[in-house]
């Protein structure tokens, strides 16, 4: 060991896969990157893919503490913006900057490796958690968060002392990932800025923009996260087109959710569910004795969401006579129930959806065209999910946690063959389809990890899913077998008698059918 504990290491303004010499990370490193990457785009902040990233360093690098460290909007002071593994104490600690391993990495923008942390005198161990006996098992890893080229935080990794570690790949390792947390950092900082404009790395501005019902990072629901943030804190009608399926709710929700009417009722009524003759009556109410069996009054939607949002699904589907009451309520911002005599004002946000061609429906006689230039006053378009496709593993794993939870299941995770298969499906029913097979999955397994074979039908017919090939039997077989043992030495993390185990045969098959099948275990480890 060098006599000095620290170790300082110049890459920071590099690009973080590029480390000295050229050599890309290697295999196993890039494997958990690319998991890590799901996890962080998965979330809007920090705090909320923290959790998932400690599980992935502590099978990668024996990880058992980690800390995202921010700066102030003094640029000054770093205050702790995520921890795991710290006391509640820990997490209100404040570093100023030159302070300790975390405010040298933030000033000098350098990561910084301490081999043993009970041997460095500027370890400081402000945020607790850490024992004393523990301290001299322990390696620290740290490495600046870089925002427009300023180091606006640190990111630090505990990991378990291992005197044959590689300190140079680690290092690049916590690097990359550090960077990797940069745009989840910079779009967290944008949604709790009130005007979604940028602010200077380090400020913390209290109010933010809530995102954590939807699912998904994609370039394509990135700009419907950037429209929902412009109109959500006006009283804008907004129109939200798409194929059936894409989450037209869930964004109309979000819109409410994050308006200046967020306390108020939020009233959804699908279009297509009621028939003209109830509609009018659905939708404005009506009064005691308006027609027969009317023996009450009863208040109607836009009653019962007054001062806050109508979200009207399917508004395509209404008839031409319920159209004009309902430009009238656009128009006057007033109604009168059925069999009224007095007039209600009607302050309510109206959020309008459709899966249909308005612009064919009105030259085809069946919209009304002043209706609809006063619904589409500002359009939000939601992508199919054959345009999302790398949020297709992040809502396949919503989906698979949410209903292992219902179902009372220990379902851990999605086999790669079943990755794959979800990937290249084409999605005509978009994320409903995708919800239905994730839970039809969940009820046909019986372990702990979904194959590929409890996917619905569908998705494994070639000439449905667009993917037409032919196989053998015996090719079919052996993709089959494949399939099964490296997603057994994933597990096991390339350990053949452990997968040997695990598939309930000998370790002199699994040995035999990784030559045959030319699986390289190594990759897996």
């Amino acid at each position: 060991m060098p006599k000095t504990d620290t170790a300082h290491f110049t890459r920071s303004r590099r690009s973080a896969t590029n480390p000295p010499g050229g050599e890309p990370p290697e295999q196993k490193d890039m494997e958990q990157l690319l998991e890590a990457g799901r996890i962080l785009a998965g979330s809007a902040n920090i705090r909320g893919s923290l959790p998932g990233l400690m599980e992935v360093l502590g099978r990668h690098l024996r990880a058992v503490r980690a800390i995202v460290a921010l700066l102030e909007e003094d640029s000054k002071t770093l205050y702790i913006e995520a921890g795991e593994g710290l006391t509640s104490e820990g997490m209100r600690a404040r570093y100023h900057l030159g302070e300790g391993v975390i405010g040298k990495v933030v000033q000098s923008g350098r990561p910084i490796v301490i081999p043993q942390i009970s041997r460095e005198p500027i370890f400081l161990n402000r945020a607790g958690g850490r024992k004393d006996e523990d301290r001299q098992q322990l390696t620290f890893f740290s490495a600046p968060i870089f925002l427009e080229n300023r180091v606006v935080g640190a990111l630090g990794i505990d990991v378990v002392l291992e005197i044959d570690r590689d300190y140079g790949a680690t290092s690049v390792f916590v690097e990359t990932l550090a960077q990797m947390m940069a745009p989840v950092i910079q779009m967290d900082r944008q949604q709790r800025s009130p005007s979604g404009g940028k602010k200077t790395p380090g400020v913390r501005v209290n109010r933010a923009l809530d995102f954590s019902q939807i699912v998904g990072n994609s370039s394509a629901i990135r700009q419907v996260y950037d429209k929902v943030g412009k109109v959500s804190r006006t009283t804008t009608t907004v129109l939200l087109r798409g194929e059936s399926g894409t989450g037209k709710e869930l964004i109309a929700r979000s819109i409410h959710d994050n308006s200046l009417r967020a306390d108020k009722p939020f009233v959804k009524v699908s279009c297509a569910a009621l028939p003209d003759t109830l509609f009018e009556s659905e939708l404005f109410g009506y009064r005691r004795g308006a027609f027969t069996g009317a023996d009450r009054n009863k208040s109607g939607r836009f009653e019962l969401a007054e001062g806050g949002t109508l979200f009207l699904d399917e508004i395509g589907e209404i008839g031409l006579g319920t159209q004009v009451k309902l430009l009238r309520v656009l128009q006057e911002k007033e109604f009168e129930p059925l069999g009224a005599t007095e007039t209600i004002r009607a302050d309510v946000r109206l959020i309008a959806a459709t899966n249909k061609d308005l612009e064919a429906a009105i030259a085809d006689g069946t919209f009304r065209a002043d209706l609809y230039y006063r619904l589409n006053v500002f359009n939000i378009y939601l992508p199919p999910l054959s345009d999302r496709k790398s949020d297709i593993l992040l809502l396949a794993d919503h989906f698979l946690q949410n209903y292992s939870n219902q179902h009372g299941l220990t379902i851990k995770r999605i086999s790669t063959p079943a990755i794959d298969m979800l990937s290249s499906y084409h999605w005509p029913g978009n994320i409903r389809e995708l919800e239905n097979a994730i839970q039809r999955a969940v009820i046909e397994c019986d372990g702990e990890v979904i194959h590929s074979y409890h996917l619905p039908a569908t998705l494994q017919t070639a000439e449905e899913s667009g993917t037409l090939m032919s196989l053998s039997l015996r090719e079919a077989t052996q993709n089959y077998e494949q399939a099964l043992i490296q997603d057994a030495l994933k597990t096991t993390r390339g350990n053949r008698a452990k997968a040997a185990r695990l598939l309930r045969t000998s370790e002199r098959i699994i040995g035999y059918k990784v030559k045959q099948l030319g699986i390289d275990c190594q990759r897996f480890r």
